[in-house]
């Protein structure tokens, strides 16, 4: 893919978009099928979405090309980090607000927060190098 294609903001859109839709299916075929709540659909959502925040990132700036040249083993790893620290991360959010009475949207953006962190978390501890500035300017 050429990335000058489209803007940086519009590859992040359009993955999103990819990423939102591919979670609404799976919520409706795989989770509500076996008993999940509808209040736990953001959770799917969010652990698409992070990884894609993260990547789109990587992928599209010239000065963390580098991350590329890594194996094909420690980019799976580091994309399953990323997933699963989504996962927890809005899991334990939804599962710990889903009770205490405060609006869904204010719920859901909770989880946001603490899916994407903790994902982007996972992800920096794993990978410093590519956020050190450099200091011989």
């Amino acid at each position: 893919m050429d990335k000058d294609t489209l803007p940086r903001w519009g590859w992040l859109l359009a993955a999103l978009f990819a990423a939102a839709i591919t979670a609404s299916l799976a919520n409706v075929a795989l989770f509500r099928p076996i008993g999940l709540p509808q209040s736990y659909d953001v959770v799917t959502t969010i652990a698409l979405m992070a990884p894609v925040l993260i990547y789109v990132g990587l992928w599209h700036d010239d000065e963390r090309q580098a991350y590329w040249t890594n194996s094909r083993p420690k980019i799976v790893g580091d994309a399953v980090f990323t997933l699963l620290g989504a996962l927890l991360g809005a899991g334990f959010a939804i599962a710990a607000l889903i009770d205490v009475g405060i609006p869904r949207l204010a719920t859901d953006v909770i989880a946001m927060l603490a899916g994407f962190l903790l994902a982007w978390g996972l992800f920096w501890w794993r990978n410093t190098e590519l956020y050190r500035e450099d200091d011989t300017h």
